[in-house]
């Protein structure tokens, strides 16, 4: 059914006669006569009585209750097409690891939401490996968290090198200390994150290469911004991005180890083809770069 015969119709029981429609929508009188009889073919009923005055049948009446709301249907779909096209709205698939998902992630998309209110966000929380699968299935626009693999089929923009600090309980006797370096930790129970975790093998590496084999045995948490409380409870110390330790919670101390290495890239990643992407998805992955700058 199209839509132009509805809207004939409507017009025609608005203005009371064909003639009058067919002024009003600029067509001539028997284009509009053809467009009712198609439009009755169609529905398979007779929708005016002709005469001096045209009525309407009581399919007609029926007709005309509901065509209103389907033309304005129609008109609402047009519009939320237009905003999709121009990036205005729709709904953006967005994936994050810790801790970013925590520290970085709500800002991101208060700053974004604010320019654009019909916008729907979902956001998914997992690691990179988790959060690349998603991706690679489709389930997910893009995704912020620290580079993959580089051997998947995805396209990884870097924003910044994390960097990493120490932090101790408060009490501790490191937590009074100033010039510290890896090679002072050597006797510490460390907190750890699993061994998949970027964060935990660029520690990993520092540790081999400054103090080797650690004297005690570690803990691993499956969190990474949860470390710190763990510290709080003076179960050890940690190595930890920044961005997940500060500012500091009661009964920690944060420092910096003169030695210490940068933190893996923290970055965008998306599909290859982004022209896959929806606009407005494109566009938050653009105003995520400008953020970052």
């Amino acid at each position: 059914m199209e839509i132009r015969l509805i809207k004939t119709f409507q017009t025609i029981v608005k203005l009371g006669n064909f003639q009058r429609a067919a002024e009003a929508l600029q067509y001539s009188q028997p284009t509009i006569t053809i467009q009712i009889k198609k439009l009755e073919e169609e529905l398979g009923v007779k929708l005016f009585e002709r005469g001096k005055t045209i009525t309407l049948t009581t399919a007609g009446r029926l007709f005309h209750e509901r065509a209103g709301a389907l033309l304005q249907e129609y008109d609402d779909l047009n519009v939320a097409l237009v905003d999709f096209i121009q990036g205005d709205t729709g709904l953006i698939r967005v994936g994050a690891s810790e801790p970013s998902a925590s520290k970085r992630l709500p800002d991101i998309l208060a700053s974004f939401t604010r320019q654009k209110t019909k916008v729907q966000t979902k956001v998914t929380i997992g690691t990179t490996r988790e959060l690349a699968g998603m991706l690679l299935e489709d389930r997910l626009d893009l995704v912020l968290c620290n580079q993959p693999d580089p051997h998947l089929e995805l396209e990884f923009y870097p924003l910044l090198k994390e960097t990493f600090k120490l932090i101790v309980p408060d009490d501790h006797p490191l937590a009074g200390r100033e010039d510290l370096h890896l090679k002072d930790l050597k006797d510490e129970k460390f907190l750890f994150t699993p061994g998949s975790c970027a964060f935990r093998i660029r520690i990993e590496e520092m540790i081999t290469k400054h103090i080797g084999k650690l004297r005690q045995s570690s803990i691993e948490v499956a969190g990474i911004t949860v470390i710190k409380y763990f510290v709080q409870s003076k179960l050890g110390i940690a190595l930890a991005p920044e961005v997940a330790v500060m500012p500091p919670i009661p009964g920690t101390v944060v420092k910096d180890v003169a030695d210490l290495m940068e933190g893996p890239s923290l970055g965008i990643l998306t599909r290859r083809n982004q022209a896959s992407m929806s606009r407005i998805s494109q566009e938050l992955v653009e105003e995520i770069k400008r953020m970052y700058a």
